[in-house]
């Protein structure tokens, strides 16, 4: 166990301690006034609210949601046990219209804990552990091991690939966030631990569409991320927040690297906010160093070591098992996040704007490095012809800086307090990238030929999009039953190697709360 866990199980411990020594004496049947008998039979419960029916004792609160459904993929993947997600965008690997039970579609279904305990002087020691669970296998989210579970399926060939994402979520108990810190409403709040980064954790209060299937902003964290998924989580970083009258703003700091858990060897991050009446405004930069985008072998380098019947992974001539090795392309990231909507009666309007420059890495490690999963690492290099180097790491994808710009714009349409109707656009391009080394050394720019699927490099200019739509009921307090569909497109560069260029996936669902 780390020992950043053994300090958060231990200040749990200790709050728990102190609370109850402090907890009110009163008959078992008393109910505070104002509070609903939640208790007293299943419809009142699923007609509270988690805040006002808590399930805590000793300032310690259990809480999670569940999320299911049912849907249509046009272009789909079979399901993958420990995957946080369905393919609800499109992905290289697509291919196959298909019916099959949908999860996770409009938020992850997570179990966590919560403390706060009350000290002196306005001050309170807060934190939290939450964990994602795939709700049909319950097992701990692991995306890396999607991508590892995969490294002996080719794209487009028998035996088809599952559903399989690079991200954060790395099967721990703490995959969500897992974080303690100290609270004050005139002085902030900081913490230190596992959690979300300010760009992740800003983004769904602008998303027309928050939710995972019917929203790319929420399919994919390459979006907040700043086109790596693996950053919206770092695993050891101070956060600090500070609020005074409609302004906010916030600074983290990752301390430590790829050994202890996270994705990148250094990230930080400041934000600055206010709001004015009904418009809200957020701004968010960002950098990331040595940001680790991790990628499945995908049936290459598969070899039978003699006659054992053993597969492996054949790797800078080493031999390793396939679930246990991932390829990863290194970069420099520096993003930024504007944020803003604007509240109109029963409709509020969404924009925003996300900038994404890459640039090749300040280190290589060409060693290799473990990943943000335990188990599975990138293999170190090997020596050849007086020259070492790694054929699972890439280090010089960014010759020329890769620029991504993301833009989208919705409404949402509060019907009646439990009905919400959204829409939204979504648009993403990049640049031209694509470059040649000469004899010299020299980057040279390069020509690209072909056109959406067949164009010549995933470097080449490209653009994707997405329409989405969604409704919303909560017929009870902690259930929300939803409907929605998003149209995912790809172009250019960013749809080379795509087995299919569209899917759409009209899916409906339902998610309790606890």
């Amino acid at each position: 166990m780390k020992k950043l866990d053994i300090f958060f199980l231990a200040t749990v411990g200790l709050a728990s301690v102190a609370q109850a020594a402090d907890l009110p004496t009163k008959k078992g049947g008393d109910q505070p006034a104002g509070k609903p008998d939640c208790f007293a039979s299943l419809w009142n419960w699923l007609n509270s609210s988690a805040s006002d029916c808590p399930l805590s004792y000793a300032g310690i609160t259990l809480y999670g949601a569940l999320d299911v459904g049912a849907g249509y993929f046009s272009q789909g993947s079979a399901f993958t046990p420990s995957s946080d997600k369905l393919v609800y965008g499109i992905q290289k690997y697509s291919t196959g219209s298909r019916w099959q039970p949908t999860y996770n579609a409009l938020s992850t279904s997570v179990v966590g804990i919560k403390m706060i305990e009350n000290l002196a002087y306005g001050w309170s020691l807060i934190g939290l552990v939450e964990a994602g669970v795939n709700p049909y296998s319950g097992m701990l989210d692991n995306q890396p091991r999607t991508l590892a579970d995969n490294n002996p399926r080719p794209t487009g060939k028998w035996p088809y690939q599952t559903s399989n994402f690079d991200g954060s979520r790395a099967g721990q108990w703490d995959n969500s966030q897992g974080f303690v810190g100290f609270s004050n409403p005139v002085y902030g709040t900081i913490t230190f631990g596992r959690t979300n980064s300010l760009s992740f954790d800003a983004l769904p209060a602008y998303d027309p569409v928050t939710s995972i299937a019917f929203s790319p902003l929420g399919f994919s964290n390459s979006f907040p991320g700043f086109g790596d998924t693996v950053t919206v989580r770092p695993n050891t970083a101070f956060t600090y927040r500070l609020t005074y009258q409609n302004f906010r703003a916030a600074a983290q700091g990752q301390v430590g690297g790829y050994a202890i858990g996270n994705g990148t060897n250094g990230m930080y991050q400041g934000q600055l906010g206010a709001d004015f009446g009904p418009l809200s405004l957020d701004g968010i930069v960002s950098w990331a160093k040595d940001a680790a985008s991790l990628s499945s072998f995908s049936g290459a380098n598969i070899a039978e070591l003699g006659h054992t019947g053993q597969w492996f992974v054949n790797v800078n001539n080493a031999y390793y098992y396939p679930n246990t090795v991932l390829k990863a392309t290194l970069s420099n990231n520096l993003g930024v996040e504007l944020l803003a909507k604007y509240k109109w009666n029963s409709v509020t309007l969404y924009g925003g704007y996300i900038y994404a420059r890459l640039s090749n890495p300040t280190d290589d490690y060409l060693t290799g490095f473990p990943t943000v999963a335990e188990g599975i690492f990138i293999p170190p290099g090997s020596w050849s012809k007086g020259v070492y180097a790694n054929a699972a790491i890439t280090d010089n994808a960014y010759n020329i800086n890769k620029v991504l710009q993301t833009f989208w714009t919705g409404a949402k349409w509060s019907v009646w307090d439990n009905l919400d109707v959204s829409a939204g656009f979504y648009y993403q391009s990049q640049n031209d990238y694509n470059f040649t080394v000469s004899q010299k050394d020299a980057t040279v720019a390069a020509a690209c030929t072909g056109t959406g699927i067949n164009i010549s490099s995933g470097k080449c200019a490209g653009s994707q999009d997405a329409v989405s739509l969604l409704v919303d009921w909560r017929p009870v307090g902690r259930v929300d039953v939803y409907a929605g569909v998003m149209l995912s497109n790809v172009y250019g560069g960013l749809a080379n190697g795509f087995l299919n260029a569209q899917n759409y996936d009209p899916a409906a669902g339902i998610r309790i709360r606890f």
